[in-house]
């Protein structure tokens, strides 16, 4: 499976065109736009989350709350799109009109993509850039996770995106939780915490930073159960599933690290203490005693849980901005500001839990079928039988 998104942050509409997903598999707009509210929500979002209500258009590829096995087009509208059509759209204007319509913007901000990709593309107005670099872009991928989610939970895999830690403030380990159970208090939780003990701690940061003009990072992590051993393979670097895994993770806005299980702690432990014991039983098959590994190995899934952490920087966007340089007079300047949020750890969680199933369904489709999820879901079966009795 594949897919692509185009749209700006201020323009009519995001879309994203889905191709490969199997045929057969149940999908209807509500079931998407309950992870679009989910991204929207998080103590300390902006005022862009009050005028935007996201909701998808399911436009092809779809008849009757079933999947035709052709591309699917998703279109989520920007209610906001009213106010910037002059700014924004897309025919020509007059060279009068162009500096009152355009607020050409040549005062880069730090942290974003403006400067660099101005040079790239060779725009002296950078609200050519911000506008596609913009993290509104997730919201399709969002969408597009969705998609991919419906292929997991109908073969039984389970999956939750939940924030461990915001502004240096973590929650406690999880023990015993299960999936089901992270779930039902994440989505209770403003922060996306389990961890209720810490939940206004991580509030009371993120409004600090905001009183302050200031932004708050953090670390989310995304969990799979249920997932087949095997997916993924150790013969080639491209076609390991953890580093497909990481790629999508790491391409989210602002995320500037990655890791695995006990991931960056491994490095300051024996190996004995590290790599995960092989158990055998008559009702589980082959396990793991832990699962330090996070659910890979060789670049393949064990049948362990998948456990993904990334970290998300604060967001680059100030309301106490910080100092540039104006890209056409060379001065020293403030760098603007656009509207933003001071804390986006909560949504981001949703945003990398969309990422990771994404990865996840295209391992299962490329790996057990590509047509219809009945031959997905009989292929699946057949291997998990196979690989217990191996």
């Amino acid at each position: 499976m594949r897919y692509l998104t185009a749209g700006e942050s201020h323009g009519p509409q995001l879309t994203a065109i889905l191709e490969g997903v199997p045929a057969g598999l149940e999908l209807t707009a509500e079931m998407i736009n309950e992870d679009l509210a989910r991204r929207q929500k998080g103590h300390g979002r902006g005022r862009r989350m009050q005028i935007e209500k996201d909701t998808v258009q399911i436009l092809s590829g779809v008849r009757h709350g079933r999947t035709l096995g052709g591309p699917i087009a998703l279109v989520v509208e920007n209610k906001d799109w009213t106010h910037w059509t002059n700014i924004m759209g897309a025919e020509p204007i007059s060279k009068e009109d162009a500096a009152e319509v355009k607020r050409v913007i040549s005062r880069p901000r730090p942290g974003h993509a403006d400067l660099n990709g101005a040079i790239k593309y060779g725009h002296r107005d950078m609200r050519n850039v911000l506008e596609r670099s913009s993290a509104r872009e997730t919201t399709v991928r969002v969408a597009a996770g969705a998609v991919a989610k419906q292929i997991l939970s109908q073969l039984g895999i389970e999956i939750v995106g939940h924030v461990i830690e915001i502004g240096g403030i973590v929650s406690s380990p999880l023990r015993d939780a299960s999936i089901s159970e992270l779930k039902r208090v994440t989505e209770e939780s403003s922060v996306r915490c389990y961890d209720a003990q810490v939940e206004e701690k991580m509030k009371s940061a993120i409004d600090e930073a905001k009183k302050n003009g200031d932004s708050i990072g953090g670390v989310v992590e995304v969990r799979a159960e249920g997932v087949p051993v095997g997916l993924g393979s150790y013969v080639h670097y491209d076609r390991k599933l953890d580093a497909k895994i990481a790629a999508a993770v790491m391409s989210i806005n602002a995320f500037k690290g990655v890791e695995f299980g006990i991931g960056f702690e491994a490095a300051r432990r024996n190996g004995s203490e590290v790599h995960d014991e092989i158990l055998f039983s008559e009702e589980r098959g082959y396990y793991r005693r832990t699962n330090n590994l996070g659910g890979f190995e060789g670049g393949m899934t064990t049948g362990m849980p998948i456990v993904v952490r990334g970290v998300m920087k604060p967001i680059p966007t100030l309301y106490k901005p910080l100092q540039s340089v104006d890209i056409e007079t060379k001065e020293i300047f403030q760098a603007s500001i656009e509207r933003s949020d001071s804390c986006a750890v909560p949504a981001a969680a949703v945003v990398a839990e969309s990422a990771v199933a994404w990865e996840l369904a295209n391992a299962i489709v490329e790996q057990y079928g590509v047509d219809t999820m009945e031959l997905i879901s009989s292929n699946v079966s057949s291997a998990a039988e196979r690989s217990k009795d191996f």
